[in-house]
């Protein structure tokens, strides 16, 4: 077998153990799905009518506010999903598995790409999961056309693909799954300080810096643009940039770290 093909021949077997994983000890992925669940439940039929009639010059309806609130907390959801990836990078680095898989005739780089697909493709589940609690309780988006709902998708899986691999970076520097836990908290500290809840210009001025010079916000109102016809402007190519520079960054720090770990 070529070089390649062996490589995606493990790369496969690792992303099968992974997924077996994820499916035997469910409760961690539970758990930080529940976060955005209730979150998006708590502003909606808690904070609903209130919030909705801060946004839109207060003519807002609480429909109005969860078609705002939902793209944030579905790249929320993305973000809550690979703290699960960091605390199981770590759990492979200290348990001994890697030292085990350093022996065999296995690619080296096949554990983390197991790793890095088998997140997203669970953050991609989370996040239909999410969307669809979102539908039950009245979010809509009648306008977007089918390449934007196409546009959507990609720029979700890009974005999962990139935090996934600072994620992995997380876990290999952490001594232990608490650390890395706690390491991969920006996660989801992160979209609570951009445009989730409430628009930029609705913060307070000294605050607006922080909520918008980081990945998420660019994100999110793009896909707020693609999904509710709004003005996306730069973040776009903010958002593509984000997403590109978090994972090359991501990968090499991941496969530096990696290369060189005794353990």
């Amino acid at each position: 077998m070529s070089s390649l093909a062996l490589a995606v021949r493990d790369s496969s077997t690792m992303l099968r153990r992974n997924l077996l994983h994820a499916r035997r000890y469910p409760s961690l992925t539970l758990n930080l799905l529940l976060t955005p669940i209730m979150l998006l439940l708590l502003f909606v039929y808690i904070f609903g009518d209130t919030m909705s009639a801060g946004i839109g010059g207060g003519g807002a309806d609480r429909a109005d506010y969860i078609a705002f609130l939902v793209p944030g907390l579905l790249l929320m959801t993305i973000g809550s999903t690979t703290i699960g990836t960091a605390v199981s990078v770590s759990n492979d680095m200290t348990e001994g598995i890697i030292a085990r898989f350093r022996t065999m005739a296995i690619h080296r780089g096949a554990v983390l790409v197991g790793h890095v697909v088998g997140s997203v493709l669970r953050a991609v589940m989370s996040v239909v999961l999410v969307g669809a609690v979102a539908v039950a309780i009245g979010f809509r988006s009648t306008d977007a056309t089918a390449l934007e709902w196409l546009a959507a998708f990609g720029l979700l899986v890009l974005f999962a693909t990139a935090l996934t691999w600072i994620a992995v970076g997380m876990g290999l520097v952490s001594p232990n799954a608490e650390a890395a836990g706690n390491n991969a908290m920006p996660m989801i500290l992160l979209p609570l300080l951009s445009s989730t809840f409430v628009p930029l210009d609705a913060m307070p001025g000294w605050f607006q810096p922080v909520a918008e010079y980081q990945p998420f916000t660019p994100a999110i109102e793009t896909l707020r643009g693609l999904l509710l016809g709004t003005e996306i402007g730069n973040d776009a190519w903010l958002a593509l940039g984000w997403c590109l520079g978090l994972a090359v960054l991501g990968y090499f720090w991941s496969t530096a770290k990696f290369a060189r770990d005794p353990k």
